[in-house]
């Protein structure tokens, strides 16, 4: 499998997973907690390296995050939910 990237950032969604989770009040920790919850073997590093963009975010991870934060996968991808 070859991965595509920019050479900037290895996501497009951090920025946003990290404003999410703010204004839910979550912690990293919080949110690593519930993606556990969801079978996903994930740190408060992970979710860390994620929103600073140091981090690939498979399609079921992204998949997980909208869930979690209950937005649309395109919500995530560029920050407009597609519903408004």
């Amino acid at each position: 499998m070859r991965i595509y990237w920019n050479g900037k950032s290895k996501n497009i969604i951090g920025p946003r997973v990290r404003a999410l989770r703010q204004a839910a009040g979550l912690t990293q920790k919080a949110l690593a907690q519930r993606l556990q919850l969801q079978g996903f073997d994930v740190t408060d590093l992970t979710v860390l390296r994620i929103e600073n963009g140091t981090r690939f975010v498979p399609d079921y991870e992204l998949k997980a995050l909208a869930k979690v934060f209950q937005v649309s996968y395109e919500t995530l991808l560029d920050g407009a939910d597609s519903e408004n």
